[in-house]
C-alpha cells in the first residue's frame, strides 16, 4: 500500500466516526425530549452503523458510515401527571437515551477519528520527507 492510499483510507475513516459522532450527538440532544402527544412516542436513540468495501482502484478496504438503525429498546416512563403529554394513568415516556452510553460512544468514535488523523499526518510527513530527499 502506498502512502497515497493510506491517506485515503484514513480519510475514509474520518469521515465514518464524524458520521458517527453526529449521531451519537443528535442522541444526546434528544436524552430529555417527550412526545408532542399525549401517550405517542418520544424521540427513539440511533445506532450508527458502519459499512466496509474493498476497492479494486485503491486495493483497499475502505470503511463508510451506513444508514443509523433504531434502537428498539423500551422507553423510559415517568410519573408526571400534571405534564400534559402524560398518558392516562400519569406516565410520561422518555427516550431510550442513556446519557453515560452515548459519552462512551462519542469518546470511542473521538479516539478513532484521532487514530486515523495520526494516519494521516504521518503518511503526510513521510511523503513530504521523502520529496525533500529526491529534491537533495
Amino acid at each position: 500500500m502506498d502512502l497515497a492510499t493510506s491517506m485515503m483510507v484514513a480519510a475514509s475513516g474520518m469521515r465514518a466516526q464524524s458520521t458517527r459522532m453526529r449521531t451519537i450527538a443528535e442522541n444526546i440532544a434528544n436524552a430529555n425530549s417527550t412526545s408532542n402527544t399525549p401517550g405517542g412516542d418520544p424521540y427513539r436513540r440511533k445506532i450508527a452503523t458502519m459499512t466496509s468495501d474493498f476497492d479494486n482502484e485503491l486495493n483497499a478496504t475502505m470503511v463508510h458510515a451506513g444508514t443509523p438503525v433504531q434502537d428498539m429498546s423500551d422507553f423510559h416512563l415517568q410519573y408526571d401527571p400534571g405534564n400534559p403529554n402524560a398518558d392516562k394513568q400519569g406516565y410520561i415516556k422518555l427516550p431510550n437515551v442513556n446519557s453515560l452510553v452515548e459519552i462512551m460512544d462519542m469518546r470511542e468514535a473521538q479516539k478513532s477519528y484521532e487514530a486515523n488523523l495520526n494516519v494521516l499526518n504521518a503518511s503526510k510527513t513521510m511523503m513530504s520527507r521523502t520529496v525533500d530527499l529526491l529534491r537533495q
